[in-house]
């Protein structure tokens, strides 16, 4: 099944290291048959992009509280990682969540999409507001409309090293 695994940079920076990468609590997003019911229309790739931006709206959960703890290095780039692995459907959380078990080999990651740095103030900011968006703050929902204006950047998995290098 194709999983997107929301990340951040530094996890970007561990898998590079590692080989694999360790999702926290193993949440992903896939297109589930509960996702796909959620939408009256749409291709399959259309299907697919939406489990995507589920996984990025994941990632701005996890900088915000990377940013919490005081980590102001990091990189404000919401990071999604696609990848072939077995998944189970997690029908307690959000439509396209589901639960992958242990680590991701380098071998099953399909590609790692990441915002360019001409996103990084929006999604800062959005970050710092994901979670008064989700009790319904509208204008916190605003800011993460803005982030989410950015499109995320296509790697391959053999671009990432270079990717993470760059940046160090």
């Amino acid at each position: 099944m194709r999983v997107y695994i929301p990340a951040t940079w530094p996890l970007l920076a561990r898998m590079v290291k590692n080989g694999r990468l360790d999702p926290l609590g193993g949440t992903a997003f896939a297109l589930t048959p509960k996702l796909r019911e959620s939408y009256t229309a749409g291709d399959e790739e259309e299907l697919e992009y939406a489990a995507m931006a589920e996984a990025a709206r994941a990632s701005l959960r996890l900088l915000g509280v990377e940013f919490g703890l005081g980590e102001d290095s990091v990189p404000a780039r919401r990071v999604v990682v696609a990848a072939d692995v077995e998944a189970t459907l997690r029908p307690d959380l959000d439509d396209g969540a589901v639960r992958i078990s242990g680590g991701v080999p380098m071998t099953a990651v399909a590609a790692v999409h990441v915002d360019t740095e001409e996103a990084e103030y929006a999604v800062r900011q959005a970050a710092a507001a994901v979670d008064a968006a989700d009790m319904g703050d509208l204008d916190a929902e605003f800011l993460i409309g803005e982030a989410e204006d950015h499109e995320l950047a296509w790697y391959a998995p053999s671009e990432v090293a270079f990717l993470v290098e760059l940046s160090d």
